[in-house]
């Protein structure tokens, strides 16, 4: 199995999104300076980053949805994927040691809506286990 950031844990609330889990199958070891990267499916040079909490394998990172609202423009739902990157490994946010199938209609996260921005923010799992992020207009919602 290709080496990647396991989910453990994923909560969405009070306008962040935490996830929690374990660096798998790094040769080698874990070294420091590892960020969460949000990339947008549609507009690759969008991207957030934020700084990824490590101890030994385990890693937490935390961020805010609202920050999304500053690439806006999408038409009826958006995209986004999740890597944790050092600098030279990118490593796929993802669930795959478990022995679920259909994650991505068994785990139903909230969606959190991003006061002012006419949209909400859920995470959900893809169809290859993976975590992502989806936006969709809220109800009265602009493009």
């Amino acid at each position: 199995m290709k080496p990647h950031a396991e989910v453990e844990q994923v909560w969405p609330r009070d306008g962040r999104i935490k996830v929690v889990g374990r660096l798998h199958g790094l040769p080698g070891g874990v070294g420091d300076g590892w960020r969460l990267q949000l990339t947008r499916r549609s507009r690759t040079d969008h991207v957030l980053r934020y700084d990824a909490e490590l101890d030994g394998d385990r890693f937490a990172c935390a961020w805010p949805v609202s920050d999304l609202a500053a690439y806006d423009g999408f038409d009826r739902s958006d995209q986004w994927d999740l890597h944790l990157t050092d600098g030279g490994l990118r490593l796929r946010v993802g669930r795959r040691l478990d022995d679920i199938r259909g994650k991505k209609a068994v785990f139903v996260y909230p969606r959190q809506p991003v006061p002012g921005a006419g949209f909400g923010v859920r995470p959900y799992f893809t169809v290859e286990d993976n975590l992502s992020l989806s936006l969709s207009l809220t109800p009265g919602g602009r493009a």
